[in-house]
């Protein structure tokens, strides 16, 4: 924790500051790679009725990161009426993060990174490749060799991978910007099924993680966020809900409120009941 900050925590406990003080204390950003984000919600861009809902929702969740997979955006400049996802994404007000999404090697991953490079999008990647069409689970082997090939080309990568915290520092060894584990499976909705190697995973990390699929509902970004996640990306839960910019507004406060508890320090489980009103120092007092 930055000592600044560490300060005013500290004032707080021992001075009882006015409220305008503490008003003034906001949650610390999100950096990766260097660069400073406000929002700690990241959102993807499928399953949603239409681009203009996907751009109402953008909109509203106020995210500063936006995924895109390359398959669905036109990238040769043809207007492709039935790939203009690109056309309803603001590039100065969000980042375009480029998903390999559909890859099924490090190959197909590598070329698509490239591919986005060359249209003019961000050397940023979030690197992502699942062989199996079915369960959409992340290859290990083909994403560490993928990611260490676009590192090396200069990169910012960002991969997805299983909760698996043995993998996730082999990434860090060959210099990815973030480690994105999954709480389920891509689209299942279920939640922190991963909780324990998520939580090994932030024990060990030195770059932001972020959790990825699965998250289904508000109190599942919550759960993420207040466990010490630096950041969720949500998309299924939020584009295929009855009112998707509605329900982007709620991710929005609930991860805000998230952070700020986690950085207001949560109190520790106890196995046991501890009074709110001890008795103790009354009866002392009193005898």
């Amino acid at each position: 924790m930055p000592l600044k900050f560490q300060t005013l925590l500290l004032r707080q406990k021992h001075s009882s500051p006015p409220d305008h003080f503490l008003s003034n204390i906001v949650n610390q950003p999100l950096i990766i790679a260097g660069r400073s984000f406000a929002s700690r919600l990241l959102l993807g861009t499928g399953k949603f009725p239409s681009n203009e809902s996907m751009r109402d929702a953008l909109e509203s969740s106020g995210c500063e990161i936006v995924t895109v997979a390359l398959r669905r955006a036109d990238l040769s400049g043809s207007k492709d009426p039935y790939a203009n996802i690109l056309e309803f994404i603001d590039p100065k007000k969000y980042l375009l993060l480029p998903n390999t999404s559909g890859a099924i090697n490090a190959d197909e991953a590598v070329r698509l990174a490239r591919l986005a490079a060359t249209a003019g999008l961000p050397m940023w990647v979030k690197l992502e490749i699942h062989p199996d069409p079915h369960y959409l689970l992340p290859d290990p082997i083909e994403t560490l060799a993928a990611a260490e090939i676009l590192v090396k080309e200069g990169f910012t990568v960002l991969p997805y991978i299983n909760a698996d915290p043995v993998l996730a520092r082999r990434l860090q060894d060959v210099g990815t910007a973030t480690v994105m584990p999954l709480g389920a499976p891509i689209g299942s909705n279920r939640g922190i099924e991963t909780r324990s190697q998520i939580e090994i995973i932030i024990n060990q990390a030195s770059v932001p993680v972020i959790v990825d699929a699965g998250i289904g509902a508000p109190s599942h970004a919550a759960e993420a966020i207040e466990m010490g996640a630096d950041a969720v990306l949500v998309n299924t839960a939020i584009a295929a809900s009855r009112d998707p910019a509605r329900m982007a507004r709620a991710f929005k406060s609930t991860v805000e409120a998230a952070r700020e508890a986690f950085e207001a320090g949560l109190p520790s489980r106890l196995d046991q009941a501890s009074p709110t009103s001890p008795l103790a120092t009354f009866l002392k007092s009193a005898t």
